[in-house]
């Protein structure tokens, strides 16, 4: 088989020229196949916004409150981690709109550090975390699900996983058939998960005008007095924002790039900020705090005291929240894997996109794939939380190469350019954050890094050792071979054939 066969593109038998298609045009006018601009601002915002929020506001954000002590000091931290999601994001416009790239982090490390540390990044986050996220989130999905059909019982284990594996199936058959189903995907199921908490917050502000402030009458009683504990609820304050990153991880499909990615970024976590912090008073005008601390799932406890017969609204708007969020996750980390694939780092063919729906499907495919995997296993949470500090450290890293590039490129093209003490004080900011798990949790962060060790091997043998062995390579051609003929994909930018 020779390497012409990596551009296979269908074509007449008459003349040899590639076929034409209708109005899902596979192949564009100027000949070339690949990824396009097809995100709007809109789609920008709805893909941070739905991948930010999942399931947590809504369950319990116990984990705030349980370590700063006070409801006063835990709305306090609401707020402070949207100050500093937003920096890390204005941080991120710059990097986005000068290193023009899909992947977010994994692009920025390997531009500025090399392959070795960027693949290390991409081996956790492709293989365990964003799979293993995705599982997770598809579970609680089913969970919500099933829950009003047994309200007074214990869920069945099999329906949920079964459903969750519906879940990924539905959402995977979307992203490989259409870009613009999995971006209308996105929007429908955010304004979903908003029309939610607005719903929560206008009964909060009714509550409030009603009298119901009880529970801030002392509101920094409580209130913990130990560095290293309050350190850890703005820790925990911070995973609830994760996400605010993701459309980086889609840049290249992002129309108007410039003037988008800022625009979204601003409109995103200022919505996400407001929307959590006055989440939290709502609950509070209804939930105390000894109830919240009890671990309960506060919306739907809020639901049942405040719209009686109703509440069972809250388990739904749970599942779409999370059916959103599992579409988000999905869609990129589909284009991770697509660039991983594309600097060598993955199999070729998940770098390839399917020639009539201009999507990435086999990166699609092997997203879903890896994801109900996970399903079948009861250790993904321990999975998760041993590498929990390497997203922090992927994204101060990427942080420093902001630094890194105005000393060694400073006359790179910067459309945005932002002050150099927001990159200096997130940096700061990460490295807390990264050691903090260290002192905390020792043993779950030592398991961490043998997770990332494991990478080393895979790099030295698949990607570091290039001569290897001449029926290897033809194994890899013939089976890529086969995966372009059943999916009908090409690499990308393949030209027609004159």
């Amino acid at each position: 088989m020779t390497a012409e066969s990596y551009n296979m593109v269908p074509t007449n038998a008459a003349d040899g020229r590639p076929k034409s298609s209708s109005s899902s045009s596979s192949l564009e006018a100027d000949g070339k196949v690949g990824l396009k601009p097809k995100i709007s601002l809109l789609n920008g915002v709805t893909i941070i916004v739905g991948s930010i929020i999942g399931s947590g506001i809504f369950i319990s954000p116990k984990g705030v409150l349980e370590n700063a002590g006070s409801v006063g000091a835990s709305l306090i931290i609401w707020v402070a981690c949207g100050l500093f999601s937003m920096i890390g994001a204005y941080c991120y416009a710059e990097l986005g709109t000068s290193i023009m790239k899909s992947g977010a982090d994994y692009a920025y490390i390997f531009e500025a550090y090399g392959p070795f540390l960027a693949f290390l990044r991409l081996w956790v986050e492709c293989m365990i975390v964003r799979p293993c996220s995705q599982a997770i989130v598809a579970l609680t999905f089913a969970y919500y699900v099933v829950e009003p059909l047994f309200p007074d019982c214990e869920q069945p284990d099999i329906a949920v996983r079964l459903l969750a594996v519906v879940c990924i199936l539905i959402l995977t058959f979307v992203n490989c058939y259409d870009v613009k189903w999995a971006t209308r995907v996105q929007d429908v199921f955010t304004y979903a998960k908003l029309l939610a908490l607005a719903l929560i917050i206008i009964t909060g502000a009714v509550q409030l005008f009603r009298g119901e402030t009880e529970n801030f009458q002392d509101p920094f009683e409580f209130t913990e007095t130990n560095i290293a504990k309050a350190s850890l609820a703005f820790y925990s304050g911070l995973f609830a924002y994760n996400g605010w990153n993701y459309l980086n991880f889609v840049i290249e499909e992002l129309q108007d790039p410039v003037k988008n990615c800022p625009k979204a970024i601003w409109i995103s976590i200022s919505l996400v900020t407001f929307v959590y912090t006055f989440t939290n008073v709502a609950y509070f005008t209804t939930i105390s705090r000894s109830e919240v601390l009890s671990g309960a799932a506060v919306a739907v406890m809020f639901a049942q005291r405040l719209y009686k017969m109703a509440w069972v609204i809250m388990p739904i708007f749970v599942s779409l929240s999370t059916f959103g969020g599992v579409n988000g996750i999905l869609f990129t980390s589909s284009r991770l894997f697509y660039v991983g694939a594309r600097e060598g780092h993955m199999p070729h063919v998940l770098c390839m996109v399917q020639i009539k729906r201009l999507t990435p499907m086999p990166a699609c495919l092997f997203m879903g794939l890896l994801s109900l995997v996970y399903l079948t296993s009861s250790n993904m949470y321990a999975l998760i939380n041993y590498v929990s500090f390497v997203n922090w450290l992927a994204i101060g890293l990427s942080v420093t190469v902001l630094i890194y590039f105005r000393w060694k490129r400073p006359n790179m093209e910067r459309p945005i350019k932002v002050a150099l003490i927001w990159p200096i004080l997130y940096c700061l900011m990460s490295v807390v954050l990264v050691v903090l798990p260290i002192y905390s949790s020792p043993t779950e962060t030592g398991m961490g890094c043998l997770i990332i060790a494991t990478g080393i091997p895979v790099y030295l043998v698949f990607i570091y050792w290039e001569n290897k062995p001449k029926t290897v390579t033809d194994f890899v051609e013939r089976v890529t071979v086969g995966i372009q003929k059943l999916l009908l994909c090409v690499p990308e930018e393949a030209t027609k054939k004159e």
